[in-house]
């Protein structure tokens, strides 16, 4: 039975099963996956009422799917059960852990929205994520972007994005590129792996591609760069860039959606995750607390990486985690 209060943070996007091949012979293993699930879940083990707002197949691997997000915490009462197949990716490691995807979407039913099964998007919700497959693969990610432009014309909820790239999936990179754009235009909060900026832009810096979100309407920018950590971006204020933390790195599947719900939950802790409490980042006398907030997102995404597959942490693994690192660490600027 669900709580009839909004949740404080609804996440719309796929699902999608991760088909890990050991490549030894032995038997592939089948995880839950999908950025936007992973989010939610994330979210959910963080200790946050999180809603995931999904396009779920009533076959076998979609109840896999729905029992995953209810183990997790996740409010199941937004998604939508349909009879297309599920969404399915084959993953393979390289030896430092680096994934690689072949997806299987062709009329899978994690694309298939209509504006009518995208409205179940509760607009109650004090924060809206959405980003990766659903924001921009056809034929659903139309009525997404669209539903989430409604949002925040609304001005009542704080959206964020992560495009998460994939370019076996988006063969036009220019056309990747002007999808991309449109979704961040709608959001105040931005996280973008240095690999998608570096596929969708080219050439240009980093901090160019930021600035010119933040131009768009962003108020938080974050862009993670692995092992190499990560840097954020505000109006009225120079970059902060974070170390990451070390990790003992099994795969890094996962590893940025983890980082994600770090990121959200760490603004919401401090009361930032509202449209306009976000604006008190770009008042600050200092860096510091922006410091913390990629900390808090970097260690939720060094737990991840520490084991196998999209497995997020606890709120009891990340404080425990924090406690054996609670030296100071230097802001860069």
């Amino acid at each position: 039975m669900h709580d009839a209060q909004p949740p404080a943070f609804a996440v719309i996007g796929e699902t999608v099963v991760d088909l890990f091949d050991p490549g030894d012979g032995s038997a592939c293993l089948a995880q839950p996956s999908g950025s936007p699930l992973n989010v939610a879940v994330g979210l959910a083990r963080l200790g946050n009422p999180t809603a995931f707002v999904g396009r779920l197949s009533r076959d076998p691997l979609g109840t896999v799917l729905w029992r995953h997000l209810e183990r997790s915490g996740v409010r199941t009462d937004h998604v939508v059960r349909r009879a297309e197949p599920s969404t399915m990716a084959l993953v393979e490691l390289s030896a430092g852990g680096h994934a690689g995807y072949e997806f299987s979407v062709e009329g899978t039913a994690d694309f298939q929205w209509s504006a009518a099964e995208v409205s179940v998007l509760p607009a109650a919700a004090g924060v809206v994520h959405f980003g990766s497959l659903g924001s921009w693969l056809p034929p659903g990610d139309e009525v997404i972007n669209h539903r989430v432009a409604s949002l925040r014309a609304a001005g009542s909820v704080l959206v964020s994005y992560d495009p998460n790239a994939r370019p076996p999936l988006q063969p036009d990179v220019r056309a990747a590129r002007a999808k991309v754009e449109r979704s961040a235009a709608l959001a105040h909060v931005i996280k973008a792996s240095s690999e998608d900026v570096a596929w969708l832009y080219g050439s240009d810096e980093p901090g160019e591609v930021a600035e010119n979100w933040l131009g768009q309407g962003a108020g938080l920018v974050v862009i993670t760069g692995g092992a190499d950590g990560s840097t954020a971006w505000v109006p009225g204020l120079s970059p902060v860039a974070r170390p990451a933390f070390p990790a003992q790195v099994v795969d890094t599947v996962g590893a940025g959606d983890a980082f994600m719900s770090g990121l959200l939950d760490a603004l919401a802790r401090r009361g930032l995750a509202a449209p306009g409490a976000l604006g008190k980042l770009a008042g600050s006398a200092d860096a510091g607390v922006l410091a913390e907030i990629l900390d808090d997102a970097a260690i939720v995404a060094a737990i991840t990486c520490g084991r196998m597959g999209a497995d997020p942490p606890s709120r009891a693994e990340v404080d425990a985690f924090r406690a054996a690192y609670a030296g100071p660490r230097n802001v860069r600027r």
